[in-house]
C-alpha cells in the first residue's frame, strides 16, 4: 500500500494551517520554582523515561523534514541538562538546510555559561523569563532563583550578540507596579518585551491562578493613559500581538489567550521530553512519538504518526477565566515545554 503522502509533503492541519513551528521540551527539570509554573516540590519524571538527546535530534529532524522552518527550545530549563549544548550544535547544522531559525527559551540563569557557545550554535535571539526586576520579589516568584545571577546572563547574552526578548507574565497584585519600570529598563537596555497572561497549567499546590490573573486588556489600558499604541501587523511565528509605543519606538508583544484567542493563525506543535506531541496547548489530546521512534531505526512509522497527530490538531483551545473557573489542564508547563 502506498504512503497517503510524499514523504516529505508539508504538514498542514485540518484548518489549511501549515506547521512550520515547534517547541520541544528537553527536559522538565528547573532550577527555579516559579509559582505560576511548578509546585514548590516537584515530582520530577524519572530519567529513563526521558528521550535521549540523540532521539531529540532524530525526532527534530524528522520534523524539519517536513516542514518546520523554526525550533525553538524549551524545558523546564533547557539548560540545566546536560551536554545540552551537544544538541544545540546538532541542531545548528540544520540551519540553511529546512531550519531557518534555532532559538531557546530560559529563565537566564545559566546564560552567562553558555551564551557564547549558543550564538556560536546561530542562535540569534531567544526569550527570557524575568517577571520581576526586584530581587525580593524575584527570589519569593521564583522560589530558588537569584536576580543577580540573570542579570549576569542576560548580559552575556547580549555581549554574545544575542538579541533578548524579555518575557513577563502579568501577576495581580506582584508585579502590576512594576509596568512602567519594566518597560523602561528594557528600553535603555535595547530588549524587546512581551506581557503574558497567566495560564491554568497543572496543580500548584495551593496557588490559585484566579488569583493570580491580571488580564493584559487592563494592562494596556494602563499603557494607554501615559503612551500612544498603534497596532503592528507583524507575526513572528509565535502567538503574541505587537504595539508600538510611538513616543519611544518601543516594541511590545500581548500573548492573551484568555482575554483575545490566538489561536486562527497557530502553525505550532509542542513536543515533550518523553516523546509526546501536544497539538494544543489548551487541549490534552496528544500522540506517542516514542513509540515509533524506538520501533524502527526508519522514520516512515514516526513521520506517518505525525502525520496523524497534525491531522487531529483542533482549531483553539478551552482556556476561560470569565466563568470564574480555571478550565485547568492537569500537566505542568515545566512537562509540556513552556
Amino acid at each position: 500500500m502506498n504512503a497517503p503522502f510524499p514523504p516529505t509533503a508539508p504538514l498542514i492541519d485540518p484548518f489549511a494551517r501549515p506547521i512550520t513551528y515547534l517547541r520541544v521540551s528537553v527536559t522538565d527539570r528547573c532550577d527555579f520554582r516559579c509559582t505560576y509554573c511548578m509546585a514548590e516540590h516537584m515530582q520530577f519524571l524519572p530519567k529513563v523515561e526521558l528521550l535521549t538527546l540523540e532521539e531529540l535530534e532524530r525526532l527534530c529532524g524528522a520534523f524539519i523534514d517536513l516542514g518546520v522552518r523554526k525550533l525553538r527550545v524549551t524545558g523546564g530549563e533547557p539548560l540545566v541538562r546536560r551536554n545540552i549544548m551537544s544538541f544545540f550544535k546538532v541542531m545548528s547544522e540544520r540551519l540553511g538546510s529546512g531550519l531557518d531559525e534555532l532559538t531557546l527559551t530560559t529563565n537566564g540563569s545559566q546564560l552567562a555559561r553558555f551564551a557564547d557557545q549558543l550564538a556560536d550554535c546561530g542562535v540569534r535571539r531567544i526569550n527570557v523569563s524575568l517577571d520581576t526586576l526586584d530581587a525580593d520579589k524575584f527570589a519569593a516568584i521564583t522560589r530558588w532563583g537569584r536576580l543577580p545571577q540573570v542579570m549576569d546572563g542576560i548580559r552575556a547574552a547580549k555581549a554574545a550578540g544575542i538579541r533578548v526578548k524579555i518575557n513577563v507574565v502579568a501577576l495581580k497584585g506582584f508585579n502590576e507596579d512594576e509596568l512602567f519600570p519594566l518597560l523602561d529598563w528594557c528600553a535603555r537596555e535595547g530588549h524587546d518585551l512581551t506581557f503574558i497572561e497567566v495560564m491554568p497549567m497543572g496543580d500548584l499546590g495551593g496557588e490559585d491562578r484566579l488569583d493570580q490573573y491580571w488580564p493584559l486588556s487592563d494592562l494596556r489600558a494602563r499603557l494607554e493613559g501615559r503612551f500612544t499604541l498603534t497596532d503592528l501587523p507583524e507575526r513572528t511565528g509565535g502567538p503574541a500581538r505587537y504595539v508600538r509605543i510611538e513616543e519611544t519606538g518601543q516594541k511590545i508583544g500581548f500573548i492573551t489567550p484568555l482575554t483575545h484567542n490566538f489561536c486562527e493563525s497557530c502553525n505550532r506543535v509542542r513536543l515533550t521530553c518523553t516523546g509526546e506531541l501536544y497539538m494544543c496547548l489548551g487541549q490534552e489530546d496528544r500522540a506517542d512519538l516514542r513509540a515509533p521512534l524506538r520501533a524502527s531505526a526508519d522514520d516512515g512509522a514516526l513521520r506517518q504518526t505525525i502525520r496523524a497527530a497534525i491531522a487531529r490538531k483542533p482549531k483553539g483551545h478551552d482556556f476561560d477565566y470569565s466563568r470564574g473557573v480555571s478550565g485547568q489542564i492537569s500537566r505542568h508547563m515545566s512537562h509540556t515545554g513552556g
